[in-house]
């Protein structure tokens, strides 16, 4: 249920707020791998929660 909330609000944003929002979700991965390079991360799974969102976001950026 969440995920389909998730992606009609991904579905009503225009080209350039999907732009932002890829834009932050791979600095939010980019981070997440310094952290984990240098300390401990808590929680693996956000590797692939990232991983997918971006690519939910690839898709809707080639549909456009």
């Amino acid at each position: 249920m969440k995920r389909i909330k998730e992606n009609e609000e991904l579905r009503g944003l225009s080209a350039s707020e999907l732009r932002e929002k890829l834009d932050g979700l791979r600095r939010m991965r980019f981070s997440l791998q310094l952290n984990s390079a240098t300390a401990h991360v808590k929680d693996y799974s956000q590797f692939k929660k990232i991983k997918k969102s971006i690519a939910r976001v690839l898709t809707l950026l080639h549909e456009l």
